[in-house]
């Protein structure tokens, strides 16, 4: 039996995010981008062929199923409390209803491979930042399974590609003030992400600390995780595999992971390494992923997919 293609629209498209969403969507074979607004841009191009950007006020809501919220961080919660119980599906992109923001209620938490149950029966869900994606799926299985040395800090160092800032112009991120440079920031164990990895691991003592790096897109977190004595990383590896599989959009490798093994995907790989000279065992955990495949479009479309009962990955980059 044949199925029309689900209708969905972006809010908020002309930003790096809500673009990222349309090119995912737009080679997704089971829904059909109706519409993507932006207000400054209006009537301009977007991914999707022969579709032009809309005014917000503007746009048919009530011709959709689902709806991405692409928005600057804050703007998401009006339409949210605006359309909440009308029958859409909502997809925030923002931190606006992410663990910690003090709007969360009633909203899932969009980590797919380990909130499936509750987003599949979800009507609004949080999507989760593109730091913490890596960090939370790095450190959930590992903590579950009692592993972790909870009288230790666990030391998340991660650098960003500049498009993690978004596309709003700022001097600091121009190209002649970040070519060659590389610089951390949010220090002090401050950052705003924060506030959603210690709500999903408050067990932790967790030391984070973000740097620019001089490149478009991708993430590299390096973990350094106390474990128990006689836990090693061929038993870390054991238990993400058993956790996630080997044909997900989180897969286990054995060398490092780097940047060009992810940017342009919606893939999250993983690795664990062992350390000697230390008087305590420590095991180094590597993160890489695309801040704007799997830390944000390729996830939003992710739970899209387990909201209308679709396989996880379909129209998906893994």
């Amino acid at each position: 039996m044949t199925h029309s293609p689900t209708p969905v629209g972006v809010v908020g498209a002309s930003g790096y995010t809500g673009r990222e969403v349309l090119h995912v969507l737009a080679r997704h074979p089971d829904v059909t981008v109706r519409f993507a607004t932006s207000r400054s841009q209006a009537g301009g191009p977007t991914p999707v062929p022969d579709l032009r950007l809309q005014d917000p006020d503007e746009v048919p809501l009530g011709e959709i199923e689902v709806l991405f919220l692409c928005l600057p961080h804050g703007e998401a919660r009006s339409w949210v409390e605006r359309l909440r119980g009308d029958g859409l599906k909502l997809i925030d992109l923002t931190a606006d209803h992410r663990p910690g923001s003090g709007a969360e209620a009633g909203t899932a938490y969009g980590l797919a491979e380990t909130e499936a149950e509750r987003v599949s029966s979800a009507s609004v869900v949080a999507n989760p930042g593109c730091y913490p994606t890596g960090v939370l799926l790095g450190l959930l299985p590992l903590c579950r399974s009692g592993i972790v040395d909870l009288e230790r800090p666990v030391v998340v160092n991660a650098a960003s590609g500049v498009t993690g800032a978004g596309r709003t112009p700022k001097t600091h991120l121009l190209f002649a003030e970040v070519h060659g440079d590389f610089r951390a920031y949010g220090l002090g164990n401050q950052h705003r992400h924060l506030l959603e990895m210690r709500a999903l691991l408050p067990d932790l003592q967790l030391l984070f600390t973000p740097h620019l790096l001089p490149v478009p897109r991708g993430i590299l977190e390096t973990i350094t995780l106390p474990v128990a004595r006689g836990v090693d990383a061929r038993a870390v590896k054991d238990l993400w595999r058993s956790a996630y599989g080997d044909r997900g959009a989180v897969r286990v490798v054995e060398g490092s992971p780097s940047l060009t093994d992810v940017v342009g995907t919606d893939l999250l790989l993983l690795s664990a390494h062992d350390n000697t000279g230390l008087d305590e065992p420590l095991v180094t955990v590597v993160a890489a992923l695309d801040n704007l495949g799997k830390g944000a479009a390729g996830q939003a479309v992710q739970n899209m997919n387990l909201m209308l009962g679709l396989d996880p990955l379909r129209g998906l980059r893994c």
